[in-house]
């Protein structure tokens, strides 16, 4: 991934033209990073702000440009560079080393601000013999209208109509906690797999759980799952289970 590209995922500046990147054309919609490692350490972590914040500033001698980036990021990568590593992929002649060194490629940083992390099994024939699952696409996109509806009418005046957008002590209150989710989510951050920003984007998560379930408190459950969707890659999962077995 070459510098040029880089700059292109945030804002392409040249003399004083400045013009919208990939995040901010991706507004209101979805930014898809295939082989996830294999972009430049530079690229991603250009991302990180705009993540934050939904919105890009460009630097320039004379002025502060921005830009609107509030996007969905969807990433996918192999299990390793040579796209053997895990179960059922095959002989890796460097594994474990292999794997561990391509996902590490990816800084803690970056991955603390992924909220969802999901291992993906290899399609085997026998799965393709399977009948299709209860729930499909449609079935699905109405639940999350319907998890989109309750988080508005929840929040009316008082804050943002997402939970993604929570935060602070509004975040707080419709999160809802009961005292075996807040033991929970106290334990993991105690044994060390969650950070400040961990912890506020599992309560955000938590609560989304809890509201495609159609709503109410967010039990331990909840927590539970969120946690486990978010540890970086193995590198938190020993101290998510250590709480998960503590609490």
């Amino acid at each position: 991934m070459s510098t040029r590209r880089a700059i292109i995922l945030v804002g392409f500046t040249g003399g004083l033209r400045v013009k919208p990147g990939e995040v901010s054309l991706a507004h209101n919609g979805v930014l898809f990073l295939d082989e996830l490692p294999e972009f430049s350490a530079q690229a991603l972590d250009s991302l990180r702000q705009p993540l934050e914040t939904g919105e890009v500033v460009v630097a320039r001698a004379n002025a502060h440009v921005r830009y609107p980036a509030r996007f969905q990021l969807v990433a996918a990568q192999n299990p390793c560079k040579c796209g053997l590593g895990g179960a059922g992929r095959g002989a890796c002649g460097r594994a474990p080393r292999c794997q561990t060194d391509y996902q590490m490629k990816v800084s803690g940083p970056f991955m603390d601000r992924i909220d969802l992390q999901v291992d993906v099994p290899p399609v085997t024939a026998a799965d393709l013999a399977l009948p299709p699952p209860a729930e499909g696409t449609r079935e699905a996109a109405a639940r999350v209208a319907e998890a989109r509806a309750l988080q508005a009418d929840r929040a009316g005046t008082a804050g943002p109509p997402l939970n993604a957008r929570a935060e602070g002590d509004f975040l707080e209150k419709i999160a809802d906690l009961d005292p075996a989710a807040r033991a929970l989510l106290a334990s993991a951050a105690e044994a060390g797999g969650l950070t400040a920003r961990g912890w506020t984007r599992t309560l955000r998560l938590a609560r989304t759980i809890a509201d495609l379930e159609g709503g109410g408190p967010v039990r331990r459950a909840h927590v539970a799952e969120a946690l486990v969707y978010r540890r970086a890659a193995g590198r938190s999962l020993d101290a998510t289970r250590t709480a998960l077995h503590t609490s």
